[in-house]
């Protein structure tokens, strides 16, 4: 899971995630930051298409004939959401990649402490980490046809163990607002259903994000290399056939 500091400061689901930005005084780290920022030049992530044809052809040639065969079933439930209502958009997606993909961490997957996957890669491993799964819901809401702008990245302290635990871990879950102000329904890799943040006592925000701006209060851009996950991301989805 993420690198992430122990927040000490409580704030109630409903009250935190029902506002338009998240008014949490943390001192957030230089990883949290980094991976915030983001989006500060990300906007023409939204305007990547998908080449089916050249994306199920990478997968085959890269990653052989079962990440082509998961990559098209993959298209497959997105061509068929297209139709869906958002809510059944939703639950489609969720379902899909909480199906074909087990948790892990990065350093059991790529080696790495922190590597940010695309969503073919995560399909061709059949394993992700917490991020991996929030990529790769937000770009199937998104060629679904669901508003980027109802969907928002967010880090979260999740306890685990269960409610009397005092175990936490820092994760990440995909929000979707049917208004800015509205309380997101969280979907996530550590629960099988959908439910209003509200209905998740066992998640407590840090911040959360998309292309149109980070909701946490004091981040600022300070260097390019501070996006650099998002544009290697967005550089690597180019190369197998999303383009903008």
């Amino acid at each position: 899971m993420l690198p992430l500091p122990l927040i000490g400061k409580t704030l109630t689901m409903s009250a935190v995630f029902s506002s338009s930005l998240l008014r949490l005084g943390l001192g957030i780290g230089a990883m949290a930051v980094c991976v915030a920022l983001l989006v500060a030049n990300g906007g023409a992530a939204l305007a990547l298409q998908f080449d089916e044809q050249a994306i199920t052809q990478h997968a085959r040639s890269h990653h052989g004939e079962r990440a082509a065969s998961y990559v098209g079933n993959w298209l497959k439930m997105l061509n068929h959401a297209k139709a869906l209502s958002e809510r059944d958009q939703l639950n489609e997606v969720n379902e899909f990649w909480n199906t074909y993909i087990v948790g892990d961490d990065d350093i059991n997957i790529w080696g790495k402490e922190d590597y940010w996957a695309t969503p073919l890669e995560t399909l061709a491993k059949g394993v992700g980490d917490c991020e991996d799964f929030v990529i790769a819901k937000y770009f199937s809401l998104v060629r679904a046809g669901v508003d980027p702008e109802k969907l928002r990245f967010i880090y979260v302290r999740a306890r685990i163990g269960g409610p009397s635990s005092s175990t936490t871990i820092a994760h990440m879950v995909l929000g979707y607002y049917t208004t800015p102000a509205a309380e997101p329904l969280i979907l996530d890799n550590l629960s099988a259903s959908i439910r209003p943040a509200g209905q998740r006592p066992d998640l407590k925000p840090v911040f959360s994000f998309n292309a149109s701006g980070v909701y946490v209060p004091g981040a600022q851009t300070r260097s390019v290399d501070r996006i650099g996950h998002w544009r290697d991301l967005l550089s690597r989805m180019q190369q197998e056939g999303f383009q903008p």
